[in-house]
């Protein structure tokens, strides 16, 4: 009907009239979309399976959640509402790539929309035609190029749009668009007519769920996306990275053979990133060395080994082992999240005789971990007679707690068992075992809670050689997302309460004298040697 009414006004008009141009591109619009048109598309379940295992290596949740969408769509004889998924994870580890995947599997058409940066509440419900120039918003021009009202449409990046402003907020207009239950009746405001997007199949991509408003994240189905363990990396390589960087740089496998160690030496010296971005760029740069030596006239193959990799790439960028070993007072090893994967954190304590009491926290924390470190010494000094700390140690000394890496900032309240432990340790005299990590919530009774990021904890203590951890027993269930190999390799320590994490990292005090050195036994471990005159004594006055 308002296709007909502004047909009618177009033959009343005057083809010079300016009117006439906005109401023809109008029904330009209205006649281009695809309003019943639909994909042709049979579906076979065990085709599609196949199809994106042999795209993407594990992510197995995502794949499932569309098969699971696919079988009811068979089962109805129709087509059910899309799911509207969001998949989120750090940067490079295939979100994009498998929203792209899934739409070739199932035979759909996929456009995919970049909202990152926008700030305008029109660039999704479109301007108005009052305006010169006025356009649809993204949604209508995608299936206007798609031609079918039931693609895979990818909104990505959907964390970094942009909050209100004066042009309106565009994360409070994609609440219609991404609800099942309202957008059967999507009105662009150019249109001025209701769209059915309800046919649509939505896939969200972004890299932290919380900078996503909390009523947007309530509509989406969320899949996490975790980083890749160096195994899985190598394992990607021979799948996907090496037959298509091969064909890119104009090689064969015969100019140039990778190894398990070698592919594992570049990922771990490097490229330790949750990611498989820099990966790649690595391996490239290896293999655009190979086709400039091919080019000048270079026979034979390259067998790429630590130090071919060294002599290409320049010095590694990581060491071995980035965590220390060594027990030592006061220093213990964390684990925090990042939108870019887990990272070992090393939170350091120190006391200073002759003070007054004085706390003293630096590294950039914010309100939580700062109110963490506050409830971290309080517990401790409820618990001085069991931990053999007198009294005089928190009235007639100054203690500083420093978090390493200050140009970064840093909070959340995951890191209360290790600020405790820090404490006890500096204020005991007593060494802490530095071969374990961990990770849990504290509270001033000494109960250890629930903590998330849990996968990519794991993944970062894993990658820089650590094998035993210590987490709240409540995250025991989050280990069903860690792969076999790391679970099979890496001890867990579930806990209750500090008293527990106590028991395990902290060690008997070390009474030697000033140049000897003495075996610290840590369980688990044939004993460390423990130098006197390194780093083990914090406190240069006692």
């Amino acid at each position: 009907q308002e296709a007909r009414r502004e047909a009618d006004r177009l033959r009343m008009l005057s083809p010079a009239s300016s009117e006439y141009q906005v109401v023809r591109t109008y029904l330009d619009w209205i006649l281009s979309l695809p309003w019943n048109k639909r994909s042709d598309d049979d579906i076979e379940l065990k085709k599609v399976e196949e199809a994106l295992d042999n795209g993407h290596y594990g992510l197995q949740e995502a794949k499932e959640r569309i098969i699971e969408f696919l079988a009811v769509r068979k089962l109805r004889g129709g087509d059910p509402h899309g799911p509207i998924l969001c998949f989120v994870g750090p940067p490079g580890t295939g979100k994009t790539s498998l929203g792209e995947a899934i739409a070739h599997a199932i035979g759909r058409e996929f456009y995919r929309i970049s909202v990152g940066g926008v700030r305008d509440e029109a660039e999704i419900r479109g301007h108005r035609r009052t305006y010169v120039g006025s356009m649809p918003g993204l949604l209508i021009q995608a299936l206007r190029r798609v031609e079918v009202k039931d693609p895979v449409l990818m909104i990505d990046e959907i964390d970094k749009m942009s909050g209100g402003g004066p042009s309106g907020d565009p994360t409070a207009a994609m609440l219609e668009v991404l609800d099942p239950a309202q957008n059967n009746a999507f009105v662009d405001h150019y249109l001025n007519v209701p769209f059915d997007l309800s046919r649509a199949l939505f896939i969200c991509t972004a890299n932290n769920l919380y900078d996503i408003p909390a009523p947007l994240r309530d509509r989406m189905e969320v899949i996490k996306i975790a980083g890749y363990t160096v195994e899985e990396k190598v394992e990607i390589a021979w799948r996907y990275l090496l037959p298509k960087l091969l064909e890119e740089h104009g090689i064969t496998d015969k100019d140039i053979q990778f190894t398990d160690e070698s592919l594992s030496f570049i990922s771990t010296r490097y490229s330790r990133e949750a990611g498989l971005r820099n990966f790649g760029r690595n391996i490239a740069a290896i293999m655009r060395k190979r086709a400039r030596a091919k080019a000048e006239g270079e026979e034979g193959a390259w067998i790429i080994d630590a130090e071919k990799v060294e002599q290409v790439l320049g010095i590694p960028h990581y060491a071995v082992e980035e965590a220390e070993m060594s027990p030592e007072v006061g220093v213990v090893t964390g684990l925090a999240w990042t939108a870019t994967g887990g990272e070992i954190m090393v939170i350091e304590a120190l006391r200073m005789p002759a003070g007054t009491g004085r706390l003293t926290v630096t590294g950039q924390l914010g309100d939580v971990m700062r109110e963490s470190v506050d409830a971290a010494y309080s517990y401790v000094r409820s618990r001085a007679e069991q931990l053999g700390i007198a009294d005089a140690d928190f009235t007639g000394s100054d203690l500083h707690i420093h978090l390493p890496a200050g140009a970064i900032p840093k909070d959340g309240p995951s890191a209360g068992i290790t600020l405790t432990l820090a404490i006890a340790s500096v204020l005991s005299r007593r060494p802490v075992r530095r071969d374990i990590a961990m990770t849990g919530e504290v509270t001033l009774r000494g109960k250890v809670l629930e903590i998330g990021g849990v996968k990519e904890k794991v993944l970062a203590a894993y990658r820089t050689g650590l094998r035993e951890l210590i987490m709240p027993k409540a995250n025991e269930k989050d280990l069903r997302d860690v792969p076999a190999e790391v679970k099979e390799r890496v001890r867990f320590n579930f806990v209750q309460s500090m008293d527990e994490v106590l028991r395990i990292a902290l060690l008997p005090p070390v009474v030697a004298n000033a140049d000897q050195v003495v075996n610290v036994e840590v369980p688990g471990t044939a004993g460390v040697s423990v130098d006197r005159e390194a780093p083990i004594a914090v406190n240069p006055g006692d």
